[in-house]
């Protein structure tokens, strides 16, 4: 059985209700803007691309899987993967990181690779995120996501947790946001 926002997803032509979560992020922080460069970490299958393209942004999307979404750069790669930084031309005003991991139901794993992604987000959020950006990451809520919370107020003037209406109740998930970048890359 589908949820309402996977359905709602569905017959608004969207490509995942994971579109939702950002729409309600984004509503509340007023995050993506006309001509701001936005890169999308474990974009695929691409709805938060698509949203951000379509709120006038150039987004640079990158996944190991396939993503098909007109008007936007695609880079299908490994984001542990060195060469990523060397592919990333510009410097973004919006990382935005939906990554999760392949879970195995072992709950200690899946929580640390959560934050094993979260840390790689903001690592190239360190390298590719302008001054004064911002920087949203979906991570698991567990010990590890309390570690990264620490790990953003050093980054971020202003740092928020969010649990987006369209996340399911019984999802672990969370949102980090960080609100201006402290310094340049």
């Amino acid at each position: 059985m589908k949820d309402k926002f996977t359905k709602k997803a569905l017959n608004e032509g969207y490509l995942a209700r994971s579109i939702y979560k950002l729409k309600d992020i984004d509503k509340r922080y007023k995050l993506i803007k006309k001509d701001m460069k936005v890169l999308d970490l474990g974009a695929s299958p691409g709805s938060w691309s698509e949203y951000s393209r379509d709120r006038g942004s150039e987004v640079t999307s990158v996944d190991l899987n396939k993503i098909n979404v007109s008007g936007i750069n695609i880079i299908n790669l490994d984001i542990f993967d060195e060469a990523l930084i060397k592919k990333l031309k510009n410097n973004y005003d919006l990382i935005l990181s939906d990554l999760a991991p392949k879970t195995i139901g072992v709950l200690n794993i899946d929580n640390e690779r959560s934050y094993d992604l979260c840390k790689r987000a903001l690592m190239i959020s360190k390298k590719k995120l302008k001054k004064n950006g911002n920087f949203l990451c979906k991570i698991f809520q567990s010990r590890f996501s309390e570690k990264l919370l620490k790990e953003l107020r050093k980054e971020f003037r202003i740092v928020k947790t969010i649990k987006p209406e369209a996340s399911k109740k019984r999802s672990k998930e969370i949102y980090f946001l960080g609100i201006n970048k402290l310094r340049n890359p």
